[in-house]
């Protein structure tokens, strides 16, 4: 049984600007943005971190993008839709794989919307369902809460210093 989890941040730049920043290289953007990247910049995979109660939960991941489309948001905007996959670099089968289209369009002339919205399948059969219940949907909707947040963060800086 997949679970559903949708998040959503804003970028405060026109929708053009952070579409080419985001677009241009996903993958490169996804890594800059998480800690691990921001630590270990020659590696290939990027970090999901989450905190839920006393726990501290991370994992390195890897994350392909699958497909890149133009295409009209909920309001008719113009829009991008980047549809990607991630799973843990090391032993995945202990991990949720996701996959979840992230989509992009202008709320106004200067803010844009970033809304990742996807599924993800709990791993070790019967036994991750269980754990999944009981605190592992909380760990999966904190981390990728925090994904999206990183990204975002990471595209209002690069876009303020980049002079706009």
């Amino acid at each position: 049984m997949s679970h559903h989890l949708r998040v959503f941040d804003y970028v405060n730049h026109p929708y053009a600007r952070v579409r080419d920043a985001l677009a241009a290289d996903p993958l490169a953007a996804f890594r800059r943005a998480t800690s691990a990247a921001a630590a270990r910049a020659d590696e290939l995979s990027a970090e999901l971190r989450a905190r839920v109660g006393p726990l501290d939960v991370a994992a390195d991941i890897d994350i392909r993008v699958i497909a890149t489309a133009e295409a009209p948001s909920p309001m008719g905007t113009p829009g991008t839709l980047i549809t990607l996959e991630w799973k843990a670099a090391k032993a995945p089968g202990l991990f949720p794989v996701m996959r979840a289209v992230l989509s992009l369009y202008a709320l106004t002339d200067t803010e844009t919307q970033l809304d990742l919205e996807g599924d993800y399948q709990p791993p070790l059969g019967p036994l991750g369902r269980v754990i999944d219940a009981a605190i592992g949907h909380r760990i999966a909707e904190a981390s990728v809460h925090r994904f999206i947040e990183q990204v975002a963060t990471r595209l209002r800086e690069d876009l303020s210093s980049a002079g706009g």
